[in-house]
């Protein structure tokens, strides 16, 4: 009988239903477009964040740089002397750490074995400056014009120097020491080997060198080339094309080799960590502060405050503005959707009020309204994830593009030197801004909500008619009698 009923009310006021479906639809549509476009902002921000730390990467450890405490510090180059015949090339490499102070490579089993970390890995991030050129020694031109000398002396040449001098090309480029043996986790990760092969686990210190693809395109590198470091030639096993982005350095060798270049036996700038649970990321940092002092931990959270720009301005959007509007279009829709089926039971006082005298009990016809109600809030919750769905593909299929400003140099929270960023050798990276297409992933549990807030909706609009229905009595049905 219930059934019945139902079917027949409701088939009898197909508008009134539509309109109260619609206006659940039009709140649940909303929500999930919402929902989806904040999943996008969060998938495009993780990609601009693993540009700058690699894929896998939950935080840094690091140490600020140390201030220059006299010009000894600065970079010197010595060339010899040559015969002013030769025109041999002179060349000098200078290899520094780059950006932090270095900590020791037992640091890195310390962090490792901290509470709350799966992983931990130590890189090294160096910069070269490389000078090369050649002196040529001027010649004398004596002047034809000259005077003798005074009496009895002899004559002083007079005239001057022409030509000489000296030409040297300054080339400056970064080195990223890596850990070889855990090829899973640090920079090197952001990028994909497109040509040729990674390191393997026992190159630990073998003279083996990967090249950023700009890098080896703008110096005409190909695998089996040789790339001279410090007197040292590394041979081009790889080209590794970053996923989103630049390189976070130019040339990666391993670590061993790294450390050996610029004198820093066992020591590493960077610690890359990877928690054992992505929702106790804000402990471990309070975990590995606490049991290793002097460091400096920075999270991708920390990172992402840093990133601006219409990224930035979007995901803002989305997160307030966005969830505040679609929630105060629910609560419109449920009391809409509530006013709408009170309304109704108003214009069935009559029906109402026969079938009370028939012998129907308030608590049953408080049922049949509550069941109208929530039929038409699943048939609002079924326009709405149909519209919602809808507003989600055509936001994937425009695509728009986001541009993401990254932290300028020395300003990311790693600080502490030249570039700044998530991590040493982020700072090529730093001053870059990222061009990123915003998709709008509907996840399964958007749906899940979606259809709890039609029933929801249903309930609600239900709770205001029943009210009204189990208020009315026989007598209310006589008055309406003409």
């Amino acid at each position: 009988m219930f059934f019945t009923y139902l079917r027949r009310e409701l088939r009898r006021r197909r508008k009134a239903a539509l309109v109260v479906a619609s206006g659940l639809a039009l709140g649940i549509a909303l929500v999930i477009v919402v929902s989806s476009v904040s999943s996008g902002m969060e998938k495009a921000q993780g990609k601009v964040l693993q540009s700058l730390y690699g894929l896998g990467t939950d935080m840094t450890v690091t140490k600020a740089a140390a201030a220059q405490s006299s010009s000894s510090d600065r970079p010197r180059f010595n060339f010899d002397a040559r015969d002013s015949d030769s025109d041999a090339e002179q060349s000098s490499d200078r290899v520094m750490v780059q950006g932090f102070q270095t900590l020791a490579a037992g640091t890195v089993t310390k962090v490792d074995d901290q509470k709350g970390v799966g992983d931990a890995v130590g890189g090294l991030s160096l910069q070269v400056i490389k000078v090369n050129g050649q002196f040529k020694q001027g010649q004398f031109k004596q002047d034809p014009n000259q005077q003798g000398g005074g009496r009895g002396a002899p004559p002083s040449p007079q005239g001057r120097v022409e030509g000489g001098g000296a030409q040297f090309d300054v080339n400056s480029y970064s080195v990223y020491g890596t850990d070889v043996t855990k090829p899973a986790l640090g920079p090197l990760t952001s990028s994909k080997i497109t040509s040729g092969r990674t390191f393997k686990s026992s190159e630990t210190n073998a003279k083996v060198v990967i090249a950023d693809k700009s890098y080896a395109k703008e110096k005409k590198l190909v695998l089996g080339d040789t790339v001279t470091v410090k007197s040292v030639k590394y041979k081009v096993i790889g080209i590794a094309t970053p996923d989103s982005g630049d390189a976070a350095a130019n040339l990666y060798i391993p670590l061993k080799q790294a450390q050996t270049l610029s004198d820093s036996k066992n020591k590493v700038t960077t610690i890359y960590v990877k928690a054992a649970d992505s929702q106790q990321i804000s402990g471990v940092k309070s975990t590995i502060q606490k049991n290793i002092p002097g460091t400096t931990v920075t999270t991708s959270a920390d990172l992402a405050d840093t990133v601006s720009g219409s990224l930035s301005t979007a995901s803002d959007l989305a997160s307030s503005v966005g969830k505040w509007l679609s929630i105060a279009v629910l609560v419109a829709a449920f009391l809409v959707a509530g006013l709408l089926t009170s309304s109704a039971v108003s214009r069935r006082v009559r029906e109402f009020g026969t079938l009370k005298a028939l012998g129907w009990k308030s608590g049953r016809v408080t049922r049949q309204v509550v069941g109208e109600a929530i039929v038409n809030g699943l048939v609002g919750g079924v326009l709405g994830i149909g519209v919602g769905l809808a507003g989600a593909y055509v936001v994937t299929a425009i695509s728009p593009t986001l541009k993401a400003e990254l932290p300028s140099a020395g300003g990311g929270p790693g600080g502490g030197g030249p570039g700044g960023g998530f991590g040493g050798p982020a700072r090529q990276t730093a001053s870059k801004a990222l061009d990123v297409a915003l998709t709008a992933p509907v996840a399964f549990s958007t749906i899940v909500v979606a259809v709890a807030l039609a029933v929801t909706g249903g309930l609600i609009a239900g709770a205001f008619g029943g009210w009204r229905a189990s208020r009315l009595r026989p007598a209310d049905a006589l008055r309406r009698v003409e």
